[in-house]
């Protein structure tokens, strides 16, 4: 019990140890609202206004993939002209979009503008790697670095559990466009205050753009990571599309957010518990079991035949999520230069977004051609795809310059949050 609470205490200790945390972690939930917002909001909004579902999916398509487009250029900035500079800028851009497509959708405009609004919507910042690239500056080389991936990882799933039912209730309790414009709000608000906590900002790099016209992509072992994810997300997209055509086969169609609450809620618990947890050993193959895990934990979904038991399963696979993620931030932060961390970790979630968008889409035309049931055999395979993936880029992953440079340095563990590493000094 005592080591628990002693575990447990170091969520304390990320906020104490370094002023100005709690308020940039805050404004980065708010900013992060839309993450899960805007995609579900706009299927729901034109499903309402035009009767067309297919209309909003694409609508939602093509925000997803302008922002894995956008998204780590938008990064690249950051890192070389600072995040407050930059992100209100790309934020500035984000919501006259999407004030733009909202009038288009409630003025009843032709469909093509929709999609001329959605691409620049993509330019939304990266809020997760903001945050995370500010406690990697306040923690490197500190156990705690490993905690405050955990919470984030935990913030995450608690916005994917929110952001879904605000969305949906309040586009089909109030208005049409309520849940898009609430993502509107959210974005403005949490990134202007995000920007103000000035004196977290990670410092730039003059030095490290010696070579900027070299993506953080070409790094050793990053690309790896980022078709890795590419099969993660398509596991996330392929579950909740063919959750909610299971649970509408089954006529429980309104009990779906609630099946894939608890799914979320599963990462969640998992990301407190081993955020608390002080763990050894390589971080690339600590990688390795996470997704396999993850993929083992996706085969019972192939025999469930209720929803009590869907939802059972679906904890039960939420629970190698937030692990695995704050694993994969922890190997990005190893592996990427510092001048470039920001770029990195975007290109990370550019991975699960493009995943998510095939796995969406694969999975609603099997669920179409087959039954709801055969949807998650797409899951399966996109999970066996994330598997091999990492297994054939491991040895990339493992001979990293940046790990073998820190694994000379620290002389033992290839893990930043190896309690022997050296906690550096705070600059307050």
């Amino acid at each position: 019990m005592s080591a628990a609470l002693s575990g447990l205490s170091a969520y304390r200790r990320i906020f104490t140890e370094a002023p100005g945390s709690l308020a940039f972690s805050v404004a980065g939930f708010v900013a992060r609202m839309p993450l899960s917002m805007v995609g579900i909001g706009m299927v729901t909004m034109l499903s309402a206004l035009r009767g067309d579902y297919g209309l909003g999916g694409a609508v939602s398509a093509t925000v997803a993939l302008s922002a894995a487009a956008l998204g780590p250029q938008v990064g690249r900035l950051v890192d070389r002209y600072g995040q407050n500079r930059v992100a209100l800028r790309a934020t500035g851009v984000a919501v006259a979009a999407m004030g733009a497509l909202l009038l288009c959708a409630a003025l009843d405009a032709p469909d093509w503008t929709l999609f001329v609004c959605a691409v620049p919507t993509g330019c939304i910042p990266s809020m997760g790697s903001l945050v995370r690239a500010r406690w990697a500056h306040l923690y490197k080389g500190s156990p705690l670095l490993h905690t405050a991936y955990s919470f984030e990882s935990v913030v995450d799933e608690i916005v994917f559990i929110v952001g879904p039912i605000l969305a949906v209730g309040l586009s089909t309790s109030w208005f049409p466009e309520a849940g898009p414009l609430l993502a509107t709000v959210f974005l403005t608000i949490g990134s202007v205050l995000f920007c103000a906590q000035s004196r977290t900002e990670p410092p730039l790099h003059p030095h490290g753009h010696e070579a900027q016209g070299t993506s953080a992509l070409r790094t050793r072992g990053l690309l790896v990571l980022v078709l890795t994810f590419v099969g993660v997300g398509a596991v996330f997209g392929s579950v909740e599309v063919v959750t909610v055509a299971f649970a509408d086969h089954l006529h429980h169609k309104a009990l779906s957010s609630v099946v894939l609450a608890v799914y979320a809620l599963g990462s969640c618990i998992a990301g407190i518990v081993f955020g608390a947890l002080k763990l050894n050993g390589p971080l690339s193959r600590r990688f390795l079991v996470g997704i396999v895990t993850l993929a083992v934990s996706m085969l019972p979904l192939l025999f469930v035949k209720n929803l009590v038991a869907l939802a059972a399963a679906l904890f039960v696979a939420g629970l190698s999520i937030s692990p695995t993620m704050v694993t994969t931030m922890g190997l990005v932060e190893r592996i990427v230069p510092a001048a470039k961390l920001t770029e990195g970790m975007t290109w990370t979630t550019t991975g699960l977004a493009v995943g998510v968008a095939f796995g969406s889409s694969a999975a609603g035309w099997v669920v179409d051609a087959s039954g709801a049931s055969a949807g998650y055999w797409v899951t399966v395979a996109a999970a066996s795809l994330a598997v091999a993936t990492a297994f054939l880029g491991s040895r990339r992953l493992r001979s990293a310059p940046e790990q073998q440079e820190r694994a000379r340095v620290d002389g033992a563990s290839e893990d930043p949050a190896d309690p022997a590493r050296p906690v550096e000094q705070l600059g307050r």
